[in-house]
């Protein structure tokens, strides 16, 4: 049985002559005083599965404030493991409190007293009526209103004064030491008879005045700025917290901290994006007039919990936007120029690592994807710890080119084909925009997210190619430690491709084999010194060479072969074959 369900049936069971009208129970209300004179009101129980607020009740006299089950419980005299939603365990919040042998409870009374036509009607005008100021004993003391903050012994040992016409002008009466930040709650009482339920927490006393109006429960500090001072262990019994400010980005900010702190629990409003700023809901109260309950409860319907997660809408519409974004294309990730190896991968997307024996090209065949993406306007952040800045200029511009890099150390005004090195320049200069080349051996995940974020933002774009050339060569706190230091580095590169839609292509060294060669059938136990590479690893492929290393470059044509290894949506096996045009350094797919 639900808690709902038990909620409504305790009702039932101790409100046995009560009739269902719209979403509320509506029975005699048994705290009125009994009285010949008097008829005693109804009590009106919220019971609308879907309100948050299931379970309220209050009197239609005011005989008492309103409050949740629990309440209903000990203001019945009942055995409190009676009542539906009771935690033995729980302990209620307690503060150390000296309490003064004076107070100022007459004096508040003598201010209510002074209340008359042209103060109530100050408040006619958001909607208040007159039952709703009293019942929270605001009063006048002849030029402000007085609004008393009664504590939670019942006493009241500190005021705040604010002239009607004036928000800002204002001041404190009373005890000196219940002026701090600790004491500014008004209306204070109502956290307790909230226990099991849900309340809302506002700025200024009208505010909530308002909310009082409508039948809600609530408390209010004084301004957006005392919210921080609120011990969120106030609410610790509390379900549901409604956090409503009015439209200014500080008291948004304030909200938003006052939410940090409590929790999921807490929910905060927001305003429509028309609102002018520093709106708030007594001037909505006085605009809307009688729509104003309509116009509030749709707010309350949306106002979304303070959730570690996205919401569903939001990660609803960014599914459909990545589907749409991908209808038409030809492959799903980024076009590599080697259509064996695009159709192989489905384009480079996720995590790719490639391991290879050293002098086997894995650095020129990554330099070469990298630079042609950034051409087509990919932006390529390429860190680089195994061959400097310049060797990676130098020889995109002769792969652009189709020339040696010896022709780039010629005065151009006497080389033969100053043509084509003036358009390699050219189309190296409009490649740079979206290229960019780190070789700061100091790098963090931290760094990284930045560059990553930055170079997004300067291009425009909502994805990044990453390389890392290479995964062992990547800064650890612990060399001693490499193999953890790898591991550390290849979960941080899995946040970071989630966190900011990244891709990589990543080196990795190869462990020699048994012989202490290379020649063995590639597999995922290939890749040296890391055990999360066949779990953080979306594909994993390895070069291997169909030559001699030791051969001279000249010597023969160099052939090597790229096999995936493992993938976590593609098939192993030989992806292509790979020949190296030297000394223009670049690979042709064959």
């Amino acid at each position: 049985m639900s808690l709902q369900h038990r909620i409504r049936t305790f009702y039932e069971e101790h409100l046995p002559e009560a009739t269902v009208e719209g979403n509320y129970l509506v029975a005699t209300c048994p705290f009125c005083p009994a009285s010949p004179a008097t008829t005693p009101g109804k009590l009106a129980v919220l019971v609308n599965p879907e309100s948050y607020f299931f379970g309220y009740f209050r009197c239609t006299r005011g005989c008492m404030p309103g409050g949740f089950a629990l309440y209903f419980g000990r203001r019945m005299g009942m055995d409190l493991e009676r009542v539906p939603g009771f935690d033995p365990d729980a302990e209620p919040f307690v503060e150390e409190v000296k309490f003064p042998s004076a107070d100022m409870n007459k004096q508040v009374d003598k201010f209510q007293t002074l209340m008359d036509d042209d103060q109530y009607a100050y408040f006619r005008q958001f909607g208040i009526h007159k039952e709703v100021v009293d019942h929270l004993r605001v009063g006048y003391n002849g030029r402000y209103i007085v609004y008393p903050y009664v504590l939670e012994n019942g006493n009241v040992y500190a005021v705040r004064c604010t002239l009607p016409t004036r928000s800002d002008d204002h001041f404190w009466r009373g005890d000196e030491n219940f002026f701090t930040s600790r004491f500014r709650i008004f209306n204070a009482r109502e956290i307790n008879r909230c226990e099991g339920g849900a309340v809302f927490v506002t700025e200024n006393e009208l505010n909530l005045l308002t909310i009082k109006e409508l039948g809600y429960p609530g408390i209010a500090v004084p301004s957006a700025g005392d919210l921080e001072s609120i011990d969120p262990a106030k609410f610790a019994a509390i379900r549901h917290i409604y956090i409503m400010v009015s439209n200014s980005p500080q008291h948004r900010l304030s909200a938003r901290d006052l939410a940090r702190k409590i929790g999921f629990k807490a929910r905060i409003m927001n305003w429509p994006s028309s609102t002018v700023r520093d709106y708030q809901l007594s001037d909505l109260a006085r605009d809307k007039g009688k729509q104003f309950k309509q116009v509030f409860g749709a707010m309350v319907k949306q106002a979304k919990a303070f959730s570690p997660f996205s919401s569903p809408d939001r990660e609803y519409r960014r599914t459909v936007q990545t589907i749409d974004s991908n209808k038409g294309k030809t492959v799903l990730g980024f076009a590599t120029g080697f259509p064996k190896l695009d159709h192989a991968l489905d384009g480079i997307r996720g995590i790719n690592i490639m391991g290879g024996p050293p002098k086997a090209g894995k650095s020129c065949f990554f330099m070469q994807i990298s630079t042609q993406m950034a051409a087509n306007k990919t932006p390529v952040i390429y860190y680089d710890f195994e061959n400097g800045r310049q060797k990676i200029y130098v020889r995109t511009l002769s792969r652009i080119s189709g020339l040696e890099e010896k022709a780039f150390r010629v005065d151009i005004s006497a080389a033969t084909n100053a043509g084509a090195i003036t358009d390699a320049y050219h189309r190296f200069k409009k490649m740079l925009d979206y290229f960019r080349v780190v070789t700061d051996r100091k790098l963090s995940p931290e760094i990284m997210r930045s560059h990553i974020e930055f170079l997004k933002h300067e291009t425009r774009s909502e994805s990044v190619l990453i390389v890392l050339d290479s995964l062992h060569k990547l800064p650890f706190k612990d060399l001693t430690e490499r193999r953890t230091g790898i591991d550390w580095w290849l979960r941080n590169i899995e946040a970071i491709r989630d966190e900011q839609n990244a891709s990589f292509l990543v080196i990795s060294e190869l462990s020699r084999d048994m012989e202490g060669g290379y020649e063995s059938t590639p597999h995922l136990g290939s890749f040296k010194e890391s055990g999360d590479i066949e779990y953080s690893a979306d594909n994993a492929m390895v070069l291997t060479p169909n030559w001699n290393p030791l051969d001279p470059l000249t010597a023969n044509i160099r052939k090597s072969t790229l096999w995936m290894v493992a993938s976590r949506e593609n098939s192993p096996g030989k992806i292509a074959e790979y020949e190296l045009d030297y000394p223009y350094w670049r690979f042709k797919e064959l």
